[in-house]
């Protein structure tokens, strides 16, 4: 059984949400969002929030159940507040700066890499070593956040790269004599 999907998404001040069949639809200070949930479960608004539970008591049903609810909450809370991920930059001339909307990367590559962000997401690099990415869209930002890591994975001798604030990088001790 889910323990997640059992909880109502409780309303949000200022955040009206709608539920039209499987469609479900946030609009807040930050902007809409909707997800169309699949049919193995049943949305509904009642006077705790938006509930969600499953149609019957088969094994995908219950497997959608939790992750439908947990859509559900991740919209309210992006048209509420947002979401954000911190990138770290580690490297002797490794920075990041903005150049206009776009981010210049130098990462010790012969070249410059400049990333466009896409609709909806924004970047800053308040200091050469840090990028913020910020957003409505929890899997906007965090498939952004991996995109930019990905031009430089950290490595494990040195710690070397772009890795998020929160991750913890397993260091190798390296050849010995």
């Amino acid at each position: 059984m889910s323990r997640i999907g059992k909880k109502p998404v409780a309303p949000v001040s200022g955040v009206t949400v709608t539920v039209d069949g499987q469609k479900v639809t946030a609009k807040g200070s930050k902007g809409e969002l909707s997800v169309v949930l699949v049919d193995l479960v049943k949305p509904e608004m009642t006077d705790d929030g938006v509930v969600v539970t499953p149609v019957d008591d088969s094994r995908e049903a219950r497997s959608a159940w939790g992750l439908s609810r947990s859509l559900v909450q991740n919209i309210v809370t992006g048209v509420s507040t947002g979401f954000e991920r911190k990138l770290a930059i580690t490297g002797v001339g490794y920075r990041a700066q903005m150049q206009g909307s776009d981010l210049k990367l130098s990462l010790g590559f012969s070249h410059e890499v400049i990333f466009r962000a896409p609709d909806g997401i924004s970047l800053a690099a308040p200091t050469q070593t840090e990028i913020v990415v910020t957003g409505i869209d929890k899997q906007q930002v965090g498939q952004v956040a991996a995109d930019i890591r990905e031009f430089r994975p950290p490595e494990p001798y040195k710690g070397k790269g772009v890795r998020y604030a929160d991750e913890h990088i397993y260091r190798k001790e390296g050849k010995k004599k």
